[in-house]
C-alpha cells in the first residue's frame, strides 16, 4: 500500500467531511471555547453527552465519540491540557499518538487535524507542527495506514508554519 495523502489546508475543521476530525480538548472533555466550541455549535449535544459518558480521562490520553451533527462519523478529542490550562510537548505528544491510536483501532482512513493546543492552551505553533509530524510519522510506522491526514489550519500563518514542517520531514 502506498502513503497516506498528507494535506494541510487553511479551513474549518468542522466542515470537514472525513472518517474523523480531532478535537483540542480538555482532559474533562467540556466542550467549552475555541475548536472544542465550534464542535458542540456545528455537532449539537450528542457529543458532549458523549463526552460525559466517557470523561473525565487523563491529561495526555485520547477519547473518541461520535460526530454528531458534524459531517464526520466522529471526533476523536485529544486532550493536550486541563481545563483551563495549558498544553505542554509532552501532553501534545501523548494526547496525539493516542488520538492517531484511536484511529487505527477504529479503521479511521481519512482524519482532519487541527493546530491542537495553539488556541485557547497558547502552544506554540511551530513545536505543534513539529511534534505532530513527528507523532504521524510514529503513528505510521506502528501500522496504521491511513488514505488522508489532513491538517486543516485556521489562518495563513499556522498554514505556512505547517507546510514548511513537513517540507523539512522530506528533506
Amino acid at each position: 500500500m502506498s502513503a497516506p495523502r498528507i494535506v494541510i489546508i487553511a479551513g474549518d475543521l468542522v466542515e470537514q467531511e472525513v472518517d474523523a476530525i480531532v478535537n483540542a480538548a480538555n482532559n474533562e472533555l467540556m466542550l467549552g471555547g475555541g475548536v472544542a466550541g465550534a464542535i458542540r455549535r456545528r455537532g449539537g449535544p450528542a457529543i458532549q453527552s458523549e463526552c460525559d459518558a466517557h470523561g473525565p480521562i487523563r491529561v495526555g490520553e485520547a477519547a473518541i465519540t461520535g460526530g454528531g451533527d458534524l459531517p464526520a462519523r466522529h471526533v476523536i478529542h485529544a486532550a493536550s491540557m486541563q481545563l483551563g490550562g495549558r498544553t505542554t510537548n509532552d501532553s501534545l505528544r501523548s494526547s496525539m499518538d493516542h488520538a492517531f491510536r484511536l484511529a487505527r483501532e477504529h479503521g479511521l482512513r481519512t482524519i482532519a487535524v487541527p493546530a491542537v493546543g495553539t488556541g485557547i492552551a497558547g502552544f506554540p505553533m511551530d513545536e505543534c507542527a513539529r511534534i505532530m509530524r513527528d507523532c504521524v510519522d510514529r503513528a505510521l510506522s506502528e501500522g496504521w495506514k491511513p488514505d488522508e491526514i489532513r491538517f486543516v489550519m485556521f489562518d495563513g500563518r499556522a498554514l505556512r508554519v505547517f507546510e514548511e514542517s513537513f517540507r523539512a520531514r522530506e528533506r
